[in-house]
């Protein structure tokens, strides 16, 4: 038993002797820094490749610190980053993004946890030094100088809601047993919401006891915009046994007056100067007439089988098997959905060119400037790699991608998670000549340019370098050998 505590005292001191030695190894190393000192993985300090700046990263992607052009970075993935932009005082803070977000932008902030948690405020023209809270969704407060766009609302209970959810205002007690909301002109006032509805606005009166019947109708008015008076087409609108029966007349008094009919699921139409369209039991037939897009189409049954035929649309579906539509500016095929999936644009200077395999496994696009000859490319094979190449010509691939083909260049995801999984970086610029490769956090890693050249290997033990004049080695971080350069 004695010897065996011998044995484990003994080791423990060996491992931390040995600890000691690398750290003390490690930090005497640090003061090498102005030679070019690079240890790969434990610690690398390098130029950047694309853009002007340089970049520092200590214990593969425990850290790094970027400064490019610009903007300033340092992050300890995937807790916590902070990009700055003095330039334009923005700054961006991520603690386990998406949990939490923090945007600055001059003195307008705004704060997100998991986008439930919020603040949000500062002075802009618009709403000078108003505040935001909110717990979604179940708590909304807002505050500022102007007492009349002040509001506090505790959902379901009572509350009134300024500029939210996509309306001017909103007001409720006891919600759904009542609510009353405003966008633009128009008024609604619900009572034990959707069942019971009144609404006003500028000519315009509608009410409705869903789903058995509900009647709109609204004058023709006029408005005034940037470019004089427009005219606003009326309509009258009706529903029963919603959605069984509809009968409406809209864009009343316009150039387009639309008429709609339907008896769901047995007949409905839609008849217009520009467009007609008739369906029986839908989907199974569907005839449309688009003379303001010139094409026909008929669907026997929809999505099944459709096709079309015009100057507007040619289209020849038989689902899932194959899809062929097209016009002067827009293809859209696929063939076994969802394999293949082939989408392109063609609207000068724009022409854009997309493919997939399975949704999300394969994907390439590529954006062509028709004026000035550049392209833009970005491929991604799930979950493998993701490249990119860049209107200047740039390139940059990385292998692994395992969020970036489902939110492309999304700041927070580069900045807190692609260094985790990064295990081959290479980028090349062609305006100066640079390039440079990784592999596991610069447990290898090369940077060269017309002029100069840099290797290091096995956490920096192995290492080479080169100018105009010289080569150097270094095993060990001692300088070895040093050479004139060959010629080339």
């Amino acid at each position: 038993m004695l010897t065996l505590m011998k044995y484990r005292v003994k080791t423990l001191y060996k491992a931390l002797a040995l600890t000691l030695t690398f750290v003390a190894f490690f930090f005497l190393s640090l003061s090498a820094l102005a030679g070019n000192f690079s240890a790969g993985f434990l610690y690398d300090q390098f130029p950047l490749t694309i853009g002007s700046g340089e970049r520092t990263e200590i214990l593969g992607p425990v850290y790094y610190n970027e400064n490019n052009d610009t903007n300033q970075t340092w992050a300890f993935p995937p807790f916590l980053s902070r990009q700055m932009d003095p330039t334009i005082k923005e700054r961006e803070i991520d603690f386990l993004y998406p949990l939490f977000t923090w945007i600055n932008y001059d003195t307008v902030y705004r704060a997100e946890f998991f986008q439930l948690i919020s603040f949000a405020g500062g002075d802009n023209p618009n709403n000078p030094t108003e505040h935001r809270f909110t717990l979604f969704p179940i708590y909304f407060q807002q505050r500022g100088p102007d007492p009349s766009k002040n509001y506090t609302a505790v959902a379901p209970f009572y509350g009134h809601i300024n500029d939210r959810l996509f309306r001017d205002k909103i007001f409720f007690v006891m919600f759904p047993i009542y609510g009353q909301t405003q966008k633009k002109d128009v008024t609604n006032y619900n009572y034990v919401y959707p069942f019971l509805n009144w609404r006003y606005g500028d000519g315009l009166y509608g009410w409705q006891f869903w789903p058995f019947y509900g009647y709109e109708h609204k004058d023709v008015t006029v408005v005034t915009n940037t470019w004089g008076n427009e005219t606003v087409g009326g309509h009258d609108q009706y529903f029963a046994l919603w959605p069984i029966y509809f009968w409406q007349n809209n864009q009343i008094n316009t150039e387009n007056p639309e008429k709609v009919r339907a008896y769901i699921p047995f007949y409905d139409l839609y008849r217009s100067p520009l467009r007609d369209t008739t369906s029986v039991f839908w989907p199974f037939f569907t005839w449309i007439d688009d003379r303001g897009k010139k094409y026909k189409e008929w669907e026997v049954p929809w999505p099944f089988f459709v096709f079309a035929r015009g100057e507007g649309k040619t289209m020849n579906c038989v689902f899932p098997f194959f899809s062929q539509a097209h016009n002067d500016t827009y293809t859209d095929n696929f063939y076994l959905w969802p394999i293949v999936k082939y989408n392109a644009i063609y609207s000068p200077p724009l022409d854009q060119r997309r493919t997939r395999v399975v949704f999300f496994l394969y994907q390439n696009t590529v954006n062509y400037n028709t004026y000035t000859q550049q392209e833009w490319r970005r491929v991604d094979l799930w979950p493998f790699f993701e490249y990119h190449h860049y209107f200047d010509g740039s390139t940059r691939l990385q292998v692994l991608a395992l969020l970036e083909t489902f939110y492309p260049d999304n700041r927070g995801v580069i900045r807190n998670w692609s260094p985790l999984w990064s295990v081959w970086r290479s980028q090349r610029n062609p305006n100066t000549g640079a390039n440079s490769q990784s592999f596991l956090w610069n447990f290898y890693r090369r940077d060269a340019t017309p002029d100069t050249k840099k290797i290091s290997f096995f956490f920096g033990f192995y290492q080479y370098q080169s100018d105009l004049d010289t080569q150097k080695w270094r095993l060990f971080y001692i300088p070895i050998h040093s050479a004139p350069r060959r010629p080339q």
